[in-house]
């Protein structure tokens, strides 16, 4: 195949991608601005442990952002010399299914969604100097015509370091949303599993990024406290989530893994988890705390309950509604709820009004509790299984 350049050389495009997004980002493209996380270190975490952070240089994402337009270029030539009169749509979809490349590939992917919205990788591209980011916004806007969204994982602490008009410098060169991992209010549970910011940096940073107009989303672990801090860790994080007023709150239940320090904690007793009926209590007590105008999403497996969503304070008594419909159901039903929902059967409460389903997962109890295992064990397993 020729399209102006040889195909050796189009297969030779290739630009840089990180390990992971959020799931609202899941059509978008990747563009790395730095390598792994200006901090490593919360005992939650998996991701970006061993890495030491490398900030990449202007010139680098700039020929990232060269070779993506390149390839938009030849797609959009594709959908003329393959019959589909312009439609950059149906020649994603074919260069997709025929790709020159995994370059090719994915942003035939990204163009067949819309080609809109650029996700900046990895943990926080804020950590980058503002001149320079600022620098590489302006230039992706200017290559890539088509965006009119750019968001990025970012750090409260980073952001509160960043002043006001540094901010606004950001959102004017074209950064319309950041997503932070607020994890909880409390002082005590931030010190705990070394997040490395304190709950005045978390409102500090949060409502300079409000007030520059960049669009904030925070992330909430319900858990978190574990046992020990619980009452805190929902009055704390509802008392900072109500000082930011964040555009959206999302929550990410907490689930371990081995290889994170937190298990080590947990394995040795000093970390107590909350059994999944006390973590949709703490997020039925954190609901029923907020006094803001987000909207807030439960869009993660690790959520038992995905219904509980929706836009504050309008749907607060609805979702309040769904976590009383949970808890007031006899054990064995949550048991099967729980299970069901780990297993992919259930999305929300709604698919547990089907029979057949339900007699799935009866049948599954039944087996598990004839040979001997704890289906309790079986649960925790299964909610692993889902972090990177």
């Amino acid at each position: 195949m020729k399209i102006g350049m040889e195909t050796r050389e189009l297969t030779s495009l290739t630009f840089e991608m990180g390990p992971s997004r959020p799931p609202s980002e899941a059509h978008s493209l990747m563009l790395r601005i730095a390598r792994g996380c200006p901090w490593h270190r919360c005992e939650f975490c998996s991701s970006h442990r061993t890495k030491k952070l490398q900030i990449r240089s202007v010139e680098e994402i700039k020929r990232d952002i060269e070779t993506v337009k390149i390839i938009t270029d030849k797609i959009k030539e594709i959908s003329w010399k393959k019959g589909y009169g312009g439609s950059v749509k149906e020649a994603a979809a074919y260069m997709y299914e025929n790709p020159i490349s995994d370059s090719f590939r994915i942003v035939a992917l990204w163009l067949y969604f819309g080609g809109q919205n650029v996700f900046l990788q990895d943990a926080d591209a804020l950590i980058m100097r503002t001149p320079q980011l600022a620098e590489v916004l302006r230039f992706l806007r200017q290559m890539l015509s088509s965006v009119t969204r750019v968001t990025s994982y970012g750090r409260s602490k980073t952001a509160s370091r960043k002043t006001l008009e540094e901010l606004k410098e950001l959102y004017d060169a074209g950064l319309t949303r950041l997503h932070i991992g607020l994890e909880s209010g409390s002082d005590e549970v931030l010190s705990y599993v070394q997040k490395g910011v304190t709950a005045a940096e978390h409102i500090d940073g949060g409502r300079k990024v409000v007030e520059s107009g960049i669009s904030l989303c925070e992330y909430v672990m319900p858990g978190l406290g574990g046992r020990r801090w619980r009452k805190e860790h929902v009055s704390e994080t509802a008392r900072v989530l109500n000082e930011i007023n964040p555009d959206f709150i999302r929550l990410r239940s907490l689930a371990i893994r081995e290889d994170v320090p937190l298990y080590q904690k947990y394995a040795s007793g000093d970390f107590e988890l909350l059994t999944d009926d006390e973590v949709v209590e703490e997020i039925g007590g954190l609901i029923q705390r907020l006094d803001v105008t987000s909207y807030l999403a439960s869009d993660h497996i690790e959520n038992l309950l995905q219904e509980v969503e929706g836009q504050l304070p309008e749907a607060k008594e609805k979702m309040l509604g769904s976590v009383s419909r949970y808890l007031g159901l006899p054990y064995e039903e949550r048991l099967n709820f729980r299970l069901g929902r780990r297993m992919g059967y259930y999305t929300d409460l709604g698919d547990f009004s089907n029979v057949h389903k339900r007699e799935r997962i009866e049948q599954i109890i039944r087996g598990t509790r004839d040979r001997g295992e704890d289906i309790e064990e079986v649960i925790f397993n299964l909610k692993k299984r889902f972090l990177v």
